[in-house]
């Protein structure tokens, strides 16, 4: 099967109580009631009270979102029975780190052990978005110029303005809870698979790793999938929105991978600038200013996403998905969901949240 730009889509959803809300430890119960080619599908986090769902290799963002609706309703069906519900959301409002448990397997048993009671702050719940590419190098070619697009996409995504029961002042509160796990950085510029590859052997040899999933760059190379992995984004819980993700994502690597093939020079990111995207993307979302990492001159958060969509418009016309443009409009309109919780709290608080 050809796998170049096809997509494959995980997203992480709160197990919550369906009185009260708070977190509760049901992904063991969720992964007991599931039939075999069920887990597939479904796959267990860090913490007990959070689960995953995976869409298989799909060819279109439709397929995807259909996918994607299923898998919540599964879960939904699920929940309706053992009495909890799916909360959606890039933190939880109030859940605290010290009520957290972990899930007992030999990966995440490793990660507790070296992070410790850090471990527990990684409350988070994400949307990552695989796309296919022919050849390892490609994905690294990929990589290295996809990094100057974080920043609009975490600010067009940011869902998280809470955690441990605080209004954060962050819009993306997720980006700097997982942050405090090694390795979460922006992979700098690499020359190729090969580097990549001494790059891992060599934190393999000094234990900073024990395998390459224990990479968590914000986006990484997924030799397995042959895949480049996208984990920037804070999970949406409009449908809309999550589809505006994965085709935003899917025309960046087609994009991107076109110019590679015309021999269109890469750009050399200054990494101070592409860190402090990430910080306004985060910190103050649609409405803050950076230095954009492809010309280094000052510009709006609205009009880097601008900029993007003008980048991948001829993708987007490819793939048929240019519909989404709509959505990106609205939220720049209207609000984020970051901004839709915040609205919310100010006027019924946690409980109306």
């Amino acid at each position: 099967m050809n796998n170049l730009f096809t997509i494959g889509v995980e997203e992480e959803y709160m197990i919550c109580n369906k009185n009260t809300y708070d977190l509760i430890n049901k992904a063991d119960n969720i992964m007991n009631k599931l039939s075999k080619n069920e887990l597939d599908t479904f796959s267990y986090e860090l913490l007990l009270s959070e689960i995953e769902s995976n869409t298989s290799i799909c060819k279109t963002v439709d397929q995807a979102i259909k996918e994607l609706i299923s898998n919540r309703n599964r879960l939904k069906d699920i929940g309706e029975k053992n009495n909890f519900r799916i909360g959606i959301s890039g933190t939880h409002p109030t859940a605290l780190p010290e009520d957290q448990s972990f899930v007992n397997n030999d990966s995440y048993n490793w990660v507790t052990k070296e992070l410790k009671e850090y471990s527990r702050q990684n409350i988070t719940f994400s949307t990552h978005v695989h796309i296919g590419l022919d050849s390892n190098d490609t994905i690294i070619q990929v990589l290295n110029v996809a990094n100057g697009w974080i920043a609009p996409m975490i600010a067009l995504c940011a869902n998280s303005p809470f955690f441990g029961g605080k209004l954060t002042g962050m819009q993306s509160s997720r980006t700097f809870q997982f942050g405090l796990f090694p390795r979460t950085n922006i992979l700098h510029k690499i020359k190729n698979y090969d580097e990549y590859s001494i790059i891992v052997k060599k934190l393999k040899e000094c234990k900073s790793i024990n395998k390459n999933s224990h990479l968590w760059w914000k986006i990484r190379p997924h030799i397995g999938y042959s895949t480049i992995e996208f984990r920037v984004c804070d999970i949406q819980r409009s449908l809309r929105n999550t589809e505006m993700i994965i085709a935003i994502t899917q025309s960046l690597v087609h994009k991107i991978y076109h110019d590679i093939k015309n021999n269109k020079i890469n750009p050399d990111y200054n990494m101070e600038f592409l860190n402090d995207s990430v910080w306004k993307a985060s910190s103050l979302g649609i409405k803050s200013k950076l230095i954009c990492p492809r010309n280094e001159k000052l510009i709006t958060m609205k009009d880097m996403i601008y900029s993007m969509l003008d980048f991948i418009y001829p993708s987007l016309v490819y793939f048929v998905t240019e519909n989404i443009i709509e959505t990106v409009e609205n939220i720049l309109k209207n609000h984020t969901e970051a901004e839709e919780q915040i609205e919310i709290y100010h006027k019924l608080g946690f409980d109306g949240l």
